[in-house]
C-alpha cells in the first residue's frame, strides 16, 4: 500500500491555515457573533476540552464491585482521562469540578489548582495531560503582534462594552496590555477596527500559551522569570516608561490564555510567589519597571509533595497565598485491579516484548498496594487489600462483613506513603532486561523486588517491614493463587461436575431461604432442603453456623440480580461459591493433582492428565517455558506435608 505523504502534509497545512487565517477586528467581530464560544476564557476552554470526549455517569447500585468501594455515590468517568489514569477517580472528579466552577467565572476562576501527594502518584502526569490537550486543541484568535496573545475584544472601549456584549452574546473581560495600547494609539491612531487579528496555536515547546516555572535558586530569584523584564538595550532609545522597552516574555506573559505550571512550587521563597496573588484574585500581573498592571487570563497549576505543603501552610504569614489555592490530594492507587492497569499501560508504551506470565503484574501490584496500607486490627493486610479492590469478602463464622468505610476512617492518611509506581516499574524493567527466555513470571519479579528493596536507602525498620511483606505476606498469597491456578487447570475436565454441584446448591439454597420444599425431578417427591449437602460445600471456604446461613441468602439474592439483568448464570458467576465448589472438587482430586505435578516417571494415564493440565494452563496465558517453571516451583513449594 502506498501513501501520498505530500497530500497529507498539504491537507494539514490548509486546514490549519483555514483555522488561523489573518483578519482584522471587524471580521473577528462577525466570527464571534456567529460563534460566541470563540471568545471564552481559559478555564472554560479547558473544561470544554475535558468534557468533549464525553462522561459516563455510573450509579454504583448497578455495579456490586463499585458499590463495595464507593457506597451509593455516583461516579463520573471522564473519557478524557480513562486511558491514562487508574484508581484516582475521586481526584479526577475534584479536578473537573474545579474547572466547571471556574468556567462559570465563580471564585475558583481566581484560584490556583494545586495538586499534592507522594512521589509517583500521578501529579505531574495529570498536569501533562492538561497541557498536551490544550496543545492539540483548536487555535484561538489573538491581536497581531501582541506578546500576551490577548483576546481581540480587549480593543473595545469600556463605554461601548455593554452594547457589544448584547450584540455578540459574550461577557467581555480584560484590558489591553501596554504594548498593544501603545500600538493602538500610535500605529492605528485609535482606529481599533483596523487592528490586525491572527490565529494562535498552543505549544509547550515554543511557550505559546503554555509556560512552565521550575523551582528557582533561592539566592537568585528574579521576578522577570514570571512577568518579563525591561530591555536595557532599548533604554537609550526610549523613555523608561515607554512600553517599547518592555520584554513581556515571563511565564505569566507566555501562559496568558492558557496554562502556567509551577513545578514543586513551595521550593521557591514566598516573596517570589507574590505575583500569584494579583494573578489570581485580581487577574492581573505586575508590569516590568514602572508600567501599569497587565490583565491575565490563565490557569495556574501547581504541585508539590506533602512535606513541602505542610511546611508552607504551617507558616501563618503565608495565609494570603493559601487563601488562593484549591488543594486536591493525589494519593497512590489503592485498588489492585487499577494498579495492574497502570503497569500494563506503561509496558505497552515501552519496547519490551517479552511474554509476561499470568499474575506477574498482579503480584508486583500487591506489594505496591500492601506497602501503602495501614495495618488494621479488624483484618489482615491481604484481606484489607481485597476489600479495597471491591471484592466480596466472606468472613469465617460471622455474617457481619467488614465495612470499607470503617477501615478508611481508622487510616485517614492511607495512600500517602508506601512504594511508588516508579519503584515497582523499575523492578519489572530489570526483570525483563535480565530475562534469558523472553519471559518473566511472578517468581522472578518477586526476586527482583526483594533485591530492589535491599538496595534502597530506606531505614532498617522500613526495609525489614517491606521484606516481610514480600517474603511472607505476598509469597503466601501467591502460593494460594498458584495452588488454585494449578488445581483449576487439573480439574478443568470436571466442569460438568462443577456445574451440577452449582445447580444443586442453588436449588437447595433457594428452597432453604424461601422455606419451601424441593420437588425431585425424577420421582416428583417433595424433599426438604439438604442442609448436609450445602454444609459440605460451604465448609470449603470456612463457613458454618449463622455465617453459612447468611451466605445462602447472599447467593440467592445475587442469582436473582443476575436474572433481572439478563445475565448468564453458571458456577463461576459468584466468586465465593465458585471457590467453595472448586475446593470440594479439589478435595477429591488433590492427591492425584499432587502426584501428577510431582511425579518424575508417569504412567500413560498420568501423562494424559498432566498434558491436559498443561494445555489448560497454556490456554490461560502460560507459555511453554513459564508453565514448566511454575509447575516445578509448585512441585517444590506447594502441598507439603
Amino acid at each position: 500500500m502506498s501513501y501520498d505523504f505530500d497530500a497529507l502534509i498539504r491537507n494539514d497545512r490548509e486546514s490549519r491555515r483555514e483555522k488561523a487565517s489573518a483578519t482584522n477586528f471587524l471580521e473577528y467581530l462577525e466570527i464571534v457573533r456567529e460563534n460566541p464560544a470563540v471568545a471564552i476564557l481559559a478555564h472554560e476552554r479547558m473544561h470544554q476540552i475535558i468534557m468533549e470526549p464525553g462522561v459516563e455517569l455510573i450509579k454504583t447500585e448497578e455495579y456490586p464491585r463499585l458499590r463495595r468501594i464507593y457506597g451509593n455515590d455516583t461516579i463520573r468517568k471522564y473519557k478524557f482521562f480513562e486511558d491514562e489514569f487508574y484508581g484516582i477517580d475521586k481526584t479526577i472528579m475534584e479536578m473537573v469540578r474545579y474547572f466547571h466552577s471556574a468556567a462559570m467565572r465563580g471564585e475558583e476562576s481566581r484560584q490556583v489548582l494545586y495538586l499534592v501527594g507522594p512521589v509517583g502518584s500521578g501529579k505531574s502526569s495529570l498536569m501533562e495531560s492538561l497541557k498536551k490537550a490544550l496543545e492539540s486543541s483548536a487555535s484561538i484568535y489573538a491581536l497581531e503582534g501582541c506578546p500576551m496573545r490577548e483576546e481581540p475584544l480587549h480593543l473595545i472601549p469600556k463605554h461601548l462594552r455593554p452594547r457589544f456584549e448584547e450584540l455578540l452574546g459574550v461577557k467581555i473581560e480584560g484590558d489591553l496590555c501596554p504594548v498593544c495600547r501603545y500600538r493602538l494609539a500610535n500605529d492605528y491612531q485609535g482606529r481599533y477596527e483596523d487592528f490586525g487579528v491572527v490565529g494562535a496555536d498552543f505549544s509547550i515547546r515554543s511557550r505559546k500559551g503554555i509556560a512552565v516555572v521550575p523551582p528557582v535558586d533561592p539566592n537568585n530569584q528574579d521576578a522577570s522569570v514570571l512577568v518579563g523584564s525591561v530591555d536595557i538595550s532599548k533604554m537609550d532609545l526610549y523613555p523608561e516608561d515607554d512600553p517599547r522597552v518592555l520584554s513581556l516574555n515571563g511565564a505569566f506573559n507566555a501562559g496568558n490564555r492558557g496554562i502556567v505550571e509551577f513545578i514543586e512550587i513551595f521550593k521557591n521563597d514566598v516573596e517570589y510567589l507574590h505575583a500569584i496573588l494579583t494573578a489570581t484574585q485580581e487577574k492581573s500581573i505586575p508590569s516590568p519597571g514602572k508600567g501599569a498592571m497587565i490583565y491575565f487570563d490563565g490557569i495556574i497549576l501547581a504541585h508539590s509533595n506533602e512535606a513541602e505543603w505542610n511546611k508552607f501552610k504551617s507558616d501563618h504569614t503565608n495565609e494570603a497565598i493559601l487563601d488562593r489555592i484549591v488543594k486536591i490530594e493525589v494519593p497512590y492507587c489503592l485498588e489492585l485491579d487499577q494498579e495492574v492497569k497502570i503497569y500494563r499501560k506503561i509496558l505497552k508504551k515501552s519496547n519490551f516484548r517479552a511474554h509476561i506470565a499470568p499474575h506477574t503484574l498482579e503480584i508486583a501490584s500487591m506489594f505496591a498496594i500492601v506497602s501503602r496500607l495501614i495495618p488494621s486490627s479488624k483484618v489482615d493486610m491481604i484481606t484489607k487489600m481485597r476489600i479495597y479492590n471491591g471484592e466480596e469478602i466472606i468472613q469465617k463464622d460471622t455474617t457481619k462483613k467488614v465495612d470499607i468505610l470503617e477501615l478508611r476512617d481508622e487510616a485517614a492518611r492511607e495512600g500517602f506513603t508506601g512504594i511508588s509506581t516508579r519503584f515497582i516499574m523499575k523492578a519489572i524493567d530489570n526483570t525483563l532486561s535480565e530475562s534469558e527466555h523472553d519471559c518473566i513470571n511472578p517468581i522472578t519479579v518477586l526476586e527482583s523486588l526483594i533485591k530492589a528493596v535491599k538496595s534502597t536507602d530506606s531505614s532498617d525498620d522500613e526495609k525489614k517491614q517491606q521484606l516481610t511483606y514480600l517474603q511472607d505476606t505476598i509469597k503466601k498469597e501467591y502460593h494460594r493463587i498458584l495452588e488454585k491456578e494449578v488445581t483449576r487447570a487439573f480439574i478443568h475436565g470436571y466442569r460438568e461436575q462443577a456445574e451440577s454441584l452449582f445447580n444443586n446448591y442453588i436449588d437447595h439454597a433457594e428452597a432453604y431461604v424461601n422455606k419451601v420444599k424441593l420437588k425431585d425431578a425424577n420421582t416428583g417427591e417433595e424433599l426438604e432442603p439438604d442442609e448436609a449437602f450445602m454444609e459440605s460445600i460451604e465448609a470449603g471456604i470456612g463457613l458454618s453456623g449463622s455465617a453459612a446461613k447468611g451466605f445462602r441468602h447472599d447467593v440467592t439474592a445475587y442469582m436473582f440480580y443476575l436474572l433481572r439483568n439478563n445475565r448468564k448464570i453458571e458456577y463461576a458467576s459468584y466468586e465465593p461459591l465458585r471457590e467453595a465448589i472448586e475446593k470440594k472438587l479439589i478435595a477429591s482430586v488433590k492427591e492425584l493433582s499432587r502426584i501428577v505435578t510431582q511425579a518424575r516417571v508417569r504412567d500413560e494415564e498420568q501423562n494424559q492428565k498432566y498434558n491436559a493440565m498443561v494445555e489448560e494452563m497454556n490456554r490461560n496465558g502460560y507459555c511453554h517455558y513459564c508453565c514448566n517453571v511454575i509447575l516445578r516451583y509448585a512441585a517444590n513449594n506447594l502441598w507439603k506435608d
